[in-house]
């Protein structure tokens, strides 16, 4: 996925919106930044699918050698899928985060959240003030 084509959180996610057929389906990881930032991960906590989720809410987390950070829904929906993967394989998320680093795969609920995610650039800036 082409990092300037998502939307992201203020707390680092990322999400990335499909339509097929008119029910969308939103793709979940955390930013190259945020991976940087807490650099060498040791634990990831992954939630199950079918779980239901607001957007804002918790959904896992993930823990490095010097912090644990949660990971937070940027829209509501249910859970459809989980990288089961990345847990046993955490290189991954520094590797190819927008990629084979996708974290949850949701069947979107409610997408008005969108409105309040930043568009590349705004996250950018957000990420410069923050370094």
């Amino acid at each position: 996925m082409n990092p300037e084509e998502l939307f992201y959180c203020e707390t680092h996610e990322w999400v990335s919106i499909t339509d097929e057929g008119g029910s969308k389906t939103a793709t979940v990881g955390i930013s190259k930044f945020a991976v940087d930032q807490l650099t060498d991960l040791v634990f990831m906590e992954l939630p199950e699918p079918g779980t239901e989720v607001a957007a804002g809410d918790e959904f896992g987390e993930v823990e490095s050698v010097k912090a644990v950070s949660s990971l937070y829904a940027p829209v509501a929906g249910k859970i459809l899928e989980v990288n089961h993967d990345l847990p046993d394989k955490l290189e991954t998320l520094s590797e190819d985060p927008y990629g084979a680093g996708w974290i949850i795969r949701l069947e979107v609920s409610d997408d008005s959240a969108l409105e309040n995610l930043l568009d590349y650039q705004a996250y950018q800036k957000q990420c410069a003030e923050e370094d």
